[in-house]
């Protein structure tokens, strides 16, 4: 790009950030250094300077948005602290909510603990010993009433980390808004929803992948229609990176993922200026600073591109990867676990540096049990002191232009190009052309070559190798982790940690055992019929579930009639 062309992208960068200072959509903070250095909102080439790379570097708020959505940056508006939480019953999950947020939290995630994960009443035998113990047990919309109690659904955003029973879940939450008063119609939150995810790589489906796309296709129509700031999907990287993907695998698995929720949009007659903006992302900030930085950039450009390029978004919010980050569990460590704060505090500053639009910040015991509410705090205080002391909301992008960064941003977009052709080829696998040359598919061609590598176990070996070659690099000693395979002498003493009653379960069981007694159960029973006579139809089945949800049928019970109906998943063996 010559030099006549990048201040012409200066002065559209400058005209948006004076009309957001107009409107009031800056900040009134203090954006000096810790010396009293005034600073500038961006950073470019020198004036009079061409720069080849500015044509896929750009500047914020301009596609393709490598350097941010927004062109004021973290001045117009901070990135949001959401910490993940959940454990025991309602009411113990509440008082934790409530603390987060009276200490600064901006909003609340939701961690469902193994049964809910799969779909399952706490008084299921297969949820024995796991009720309450990796996040809060949610049975029927009533558990949802205690869970918010005090807290406006209205006002507070939130996240519900949940993929195979995410829409009888999101009822639960609509209805428990419902019965606060609240119009539904105004919720802004996010639901994970991905089922492709936990094909390739957590394993919490409850039916084969086409009744979960249904799914999926009616809540986002549900959405789209009737609660438009609410983001139904939230397209996850974090559980792929966790398994054990390298960084470029987690962006391109995720990345295709999001695609192929792009054409069953478009396949179900959608407008992708309407539904795009509604999906959202999830991305793993590992301990590798500078790549991690970079694929935030890569994840953003790519996303644009495809959008604009490929499904025909001609806006710029459809255009745009807003996503939420955690930093990264599986570098957590129970050797010496102080280490762990900084570890959590280094990703954390990558994800901001990335421009990542919310983060939640893992404590330091996370790799024993679930947090105390000490290490909650420390969690939460590592994203206030980053926020608050260290200077990084004062400028957009700081490290664009850098060599290093962008030569990693570049290196892991061809990287991930690589894979999605991989992916699609593998989706015209078996399939004949028509008769001008072109293979059709039923959604789309990203969506047909993630169904397939995922019937042939594609993704799922892809990812073993890649664990399998860091395992052996660290067991070698070519890979370092502090107090693990080096600096191994300590003085650190055994941690306090949460531990969960068994009394949890036994007092959720007893409850659940009430509020069945309690509903009308002929009408219960009846909502959940309704809801599997549309299953068999091609309506919409958000609305019968709400009926079904209202009327206080169970998780279990609407997973269970949809299992009936529709079968199970068994994935392929693979070695």
């Amino acid at each position: 790009m010559d030099a006549e062309q990048i201040e012409a992208g200066r002065r559209r960068w400058q005209e948006r950030y004076d009309a957001a200072l107009a409107s009031g959509k800056v900040r009134d903070a203090d954006f000096t250094t810790l010396s009293g250095t005034d600073v500038d909102p961006v950073y470019g080439p020198p004036e009079g300077a061409s720069d080849p790379r500015m044509d896929h570097i750009g500047w914020p708020g301009e596609f393709p948005f490598t350097r941010g959505l927004y062109a004021t940056g973290y001045r117009g508006r901070t990135w949001t602290i959401r910490q993940f939480a959940g454990f025991g019953n309602a009411r113990q999950t509440n008082e934790r909510y409530r603390m987060i947020l009276e200490r600064g939290g901006g909003g609340l995630s939701v961690a469902f603990d193994m049964p809910t994960l799969m779909g399952r009443d706490s008084d299921d035998p297969r949820s024995l010993g796991e009720v309450g113990h990796c996040g809060v047990a949610v049975d029927s919309a009533a558990d949802m009433d205690v869970l918010f109690d005090g807290i406006p659904l209205g006002d507070v955003t939130t996240s519900m980390t949940i993929s195979g029973p995410a829409v009888p879940v999101f009822c639960m939450y609509l209805v428990a808004a419902e019965r606060q008063g609240v119009d539904i119609r105004t919720l802004n939150g996010t639901l994970q929803t991905d089922i492709f995810k936990e094909y390739i790589a957590q394993k919490e489906w409850l039916f084969p992948p086409e009744p979960h796309l249904r799914l999926i296709g009616d809540l986002m129509e549900y959405c789209a229609a009737n609660i438009p700031a609410y983001k139904p999907l939230s397209v996850s990287g974090y559980h792929i990176r966790e398994a054990g993907s390298t960084a470029a695998q987690e962006l391109a698995y995720t990345l295709a993922d999001g695609f192929a929720y792009v054409e069953l949009g478009l396949s179900r007659g959608m407008d992708v200026d309407v539904f795009a903006p509604g999906l959202s992302f999830f991305f793993d900030a590992h301990v590798d600073f500078f790549e991690e930085i970079a694929k935030f950039r890569a994840a953003r450009r790519i996303w644009a591109r495809w959008l604009r390029d490929v499904y025909g978004a001609r806006t710029d919010k459809a255009q745009w990867l807003r996503f939420h980050t955690q930093t990264a569990g599986v570098s957590l460590t129970a050797q010496q676990p102080m280490n762990n704060v900084v570890r959590t505090a280094v990703e954390a500053l990558a994800a901001v540096l990335g421009g990542t639009n919310s983060l939640h910040t893992n404590a330091l015991d996370e790799t024993l049990a679930l947090p105390t509410e000490e290490s909650a705090e420390v969690a939460l205080r590592t994203q206030q002191v980053l926020m608050e002391e260290t200077g990084v909301t004062n400028v957009a992008d700081p490290l664009g232009g850098s060599w290093y960064v962008e030569a990693l941003t570049d290196r892991l977009e061809a990287e991930a190009e690589r894979i999605f052709e991989r992916i699609r080829r593998m989706g015209e696998q078996g399939r004949t052309p028509n008769a001008d040359g072109v293979v059709e598919h039923e959604i789309g061609p990203m969506t047909s070559g993630i169904l397939r590598g995922i019937e042939d176990g594609w993704f799922t070996g892809e990812i073993a190798d890649a664990a399998f070659a860091y395992q052996t690099a660290l067991e070698k000693g070519d890979k370092k982790i502090v107090g693990v395979n080096c600096h191994t002498q300590t003085t650190a003493r055994e941690l306090e940690i949460l531990r969960v009653s068994h009394e949890v379960e036994r007092e959720q069981v007893r409850v659940l055992a009430q509020r069945r007694q309690a509903r009308d159960d002929a009408a219960a029973r009846a909502a959940v019929r309704r809801m599997v006579e549309v299953a068999r139809t091609d309506g919409n089945l958000v609305e019968p579930m709400l009926e079904a949800v209202r009327a206080e049928a169970t998780l279990g019970e609407i997973c269970g009639a949809l299992q009936q109906e529709w079968g199970g998943y068994t994935e392929p063996a693979r070695f």
